[in-house]
């Protein structure tokens, strides 16, 4: 599971939640996620790293888990790429996909989103941009 930064952004983005994933599963304290994250960097990743954290000491910054993930989700996931997904997401109809393409694109895209959600506008978006067919 190690991370060499040359993915897409929604690879990376699945690449930090499982990480999440197992430190919530491994009771990892917030302390030790750095560490373990940045032993699972590689190739271009660490170095992106090594010159970041350098950055960060020059600017006497914290280097916390919560700052590295800030950092990192600006680097390999960033604003524009997050932007054209909710745009995206907004965008979204049925088309030519399946019911279960268009479901799994639709949480995959609705996971991204950044305002909140409530149950009942996700169903009636959902419902409204199926085909009228269905």
């Amino acid at each position: 599971m190690k991370f060499n930064g040359k993915t897409s952004p929604d690879a990376t983005d699945q690449w930090l939640k499982n990480l999440e994933r197992i430190f919530d599963a491994k009771m990892c304290p917030a302390e030790n996620r750095l560490d373990f994250t940045v032993y699972m960097l590689i190739r271009e990743a660490e170095h992106w790293w090594i010159n970041m954290k350098s950055i960060m000491k020059e600017r006497e910054d914290p280097m916390t888990w919560e700052a590295f993930r800030g950092k990192f989700l600006s680097e390999y996931f960033p604003d524009s790429v997050r932007y054209a997904k909710e745009v995206e997401f907004l965008q979204l109809a049925q088309g030519g996909k399946s019911v279960t393409e268009y479901a799994e694109k639709f949480k995959h895209l609705s996971r991204l989103y950044s305002l909140p959600l409530n149950e009942e506008w996700r169903c009636r978006k959902f419902k409204n941009d199926l085909r009228e067919d269905i």
